[in-house]
């Protein structure tokens, strides 16, 4: 990226913006957060020490099972054992049904518990997600769809991890803010860097390739182009973005 400059009565300086350096990524401005920069470095520094401690235990750890070519095989001889050492009179394979039949009892119990924790974690993606998507500022001023096709096209590559939004590009990647490096983008950055990225990006920005203020051909008035939910949910990725692209809704 190269520095974004001003004259000034002849004289050339840095342009500033928030007190942070503007620099040109192709033909956008963004501002260089530096101490941010520096801060984050010293924080992920940090945590490739730990992680490369974290190898270095469990490499020695390892050790101890050198010799053993099937961990599996010897897990279940080391349970036969056991089930052999505790039977009383009792088959080990009688122990061993014992053993599942507790389990499955405990699942059963712990059901309603996992299904309704399921719901809650559903519950909170569609306010979280969901709520970005219909909330968004690129969204409503730089799309020409609807946020609810955005949502279902783009949707599977947002997440929630120990509690914030992450993005992911096509290939399962982190999206990182240009503005704030190491840092994670935010919402609306991520979803602009994944439009970017999309094939379809010209038909689905307003006003590139579009008729009159940015409405595609057929979208309006008695010659809206729909299709139900359903519809959309059955198509892969590339039909749905080449319907978004067409200028195509969700029927109610």
């Amino acid at each position: 990226m190269d520095l974004k400059t001003i004259e000034i009565e002849g004289k050339t300086y840095a342009e500033v913006q928030d007190g942070k350096p503007v620099y040109m990524d192709g033909d956008k401005a963004i501002a260089f957060d530096a101490p941010g920069t520096v801060a984050t470095i010293g924080r992920l520094n940090g945590e490739a020490k730990t992680n490369r401690e974290r190898a270095q235990t469990a490499e020695t750890a390892l050790k101890a099972f050198e010799g053993i070519e099937d961990p599996a095989a010897a897990i279940a001889a080391l349970g036969t054992v056991k089930n052999l050492d505790d039977k009383k009179l009792i088959d080990a394979g009688e122990v061993e049904k014992v053993k599942n039949a507790a389990i499955a009892a405990k699942d059963e119990e712990y059901k309603p518990f996992v299904e309704k924790a399921e719901s809650l974690e559903k519950q909170l993606r569609q306010e979280k997600i969901g709520g970005s998507f219909a909330r968004s500022k690129f969204i409503a001023e730089k799309l020409a769809v609807p946020a609810q096709m955005v949502e279902k096209t783009f949707g599977d590559q947002f997440s929630i991890e120990d509690g914030k939004i992450v993005a992911k590009d096509s290939n399962g990647n982190q999206i990182f803010s240009k503005a704030s490096p190491g840092e994670l983008a935010g919402f609306d950055e991520a979803m602009e860097i994944i439009v970017e990225a999309s094939p379809y990006r010209d038909n689905i920005l307003k006003g590139l390739n579009q008729n009159g203020s940015g409405a595609q051909p057929g979208n309006g008035g008695g010659g809206q182009k729909t299709m139900t939910r359903a519809e959309y949910d059955a198509m892969p990725m590339p039909d749905r973005q080449a319907k978004m692209a067409d200028g195509y809704t969700l029927a109610e």
